[in-house]
C-alpha cells in the first residue's frame, strides 16, 4: 500500500512510518525539518530497500504547503491507500493566560491540516471506493485538561472531523478510524522524571494501526483508545 503520514520524523509518526515500512508499504512523509526527513528516509531505505519513500518538507499550518504535499504525493504514487493524520502541536497553557493567537495556532496544525488532506486524499478514496484514514486524536479529545485548554478544544474538533469523515465515506467502502492515545512517551515529555513504563509507547500506537489495517474488508474499528496501564500521567 501507499501510505501518507504527516509529522513523520518524531514520536508516533516516526514509529508508524517504520512499522509501515517493515510491512512492505511505500511511504509519503512530511515534517517541517527537511534534514530530519532525509535522515528518516535513509534509515528506512537501508532497512527496507524495496520500500519507496517520498518526502517533502511541509509547514502543516500553511494551506498552500499542505495542499501541495497532497497533490504531489498523489502524483508520485498515483493513489494513496492510507492517510494517517498524525501531525500535531501542543503548547500547555490555561486559556485565560495564553496568547490570543494560541487557539488559532493549535487549530491550523491539529485540525485544518487534516481537513485539507481529507479534501484531496479522501476525495480520491471516495472515487476509487477504497482506502483507510486514521486520525491521531488524543484522550484530550474527550477529557478536559485545565492546563491545555486550546489543545483540548482542537483535539475535540479533530475527533468531530473524524466522525464526519466516517459518516461521509462509509457508503463508499472507505474506512475511518480515530486513534486516541493516552500519555505517550514522545518529545513532548522530554525532561520528565516519570518512569518510562508509565507511558504508552509510540510503537504501541503503530502496532495497533497495523493490526487495524489487517482486519477483513467488512470490519472497521471506529475508535481506538490506548491508555497507560497506571492511568494518565
Amino acid at each position: 500500500m501507499n501510505i501518507l503520514i504527516t509529522g513523520a520524523t518524531k514520536g508516533i509518526g516516526k514509529a508508524i512510518a517504520i512499522k509501515m515500512a517493515q510491512e512492505g508499504n511505500h511511504l509519503a512523509l512530511c515534517a517541517r525539518n527537511e534534514t530530519e526527513l532525509l535522515s528518516l528516509k535513509e534509515e528506512i531505505q537501508q532497512l527496507y530497500p524495496s520500500v519507496k519513500v517520498y518526502t517533502q518538507a511541509v509547514n502543516c499550518s500553511l494551506k498552500a504547503e499542505v495542499n501541495a504535499f497532497a497533490l504531489q504525493s498523489l502524483q508520485y504514487f498515483g493513489f494513496i491507500d492510507v492517510l494517517i493524520n498524525n501531525v500535531g502541536v501542543f503548547e500547555p497553557a490555561a486559556i485565560l493566560d495564553e496568547a490570543d493567537d494560541l487557539l488559532e495556532k493549535h487549530f491550523l496544525v491539529n485540525v485544518n491540516c487534516a481537513y485539507l488532506l481529507y479534501k484531496k486524499i479522501g476525495l480520491s478514496m471516495r472515487e476509487a471506493r477504497k482506502g483507510h484514514i486514521f486520525n491521531i486524536c488524543s484522550v484530550a479529545s474527550t477529557h478536559n485538561i485545565v492546563n491545555a485548554g486550546s489543545y483540548c478544544v482542537t483535539k475535540a474538533a479533530m475527533l468531530s472531523l473524524n466522525n464526519i469523515m466516517r459518516a461521509e465515506l462509509m457508503n463508499h467502502q472507505v474506512k475511518v478510524t480515530a486513534v486516541l492515545p493516552g500519555s505517550t512517551l514522545t518529545s513532548s515529555w522530554e525532561g520528565t522524571t516519570v518512569a518510562t513504563d508509565k507511558f504508552v509507547q509510540p510503537e504501541d500506537v503503530a502496532l495497533m494501526i497495523n493490526q487495524t489495517l489487517n482486519l477483513s474488508a467488512g470490519a472497521n474499528i471506529d475508535q481506538l483508545m490506548i491508555s497507560p496501564t497506571g492511568g494518565q500521567v
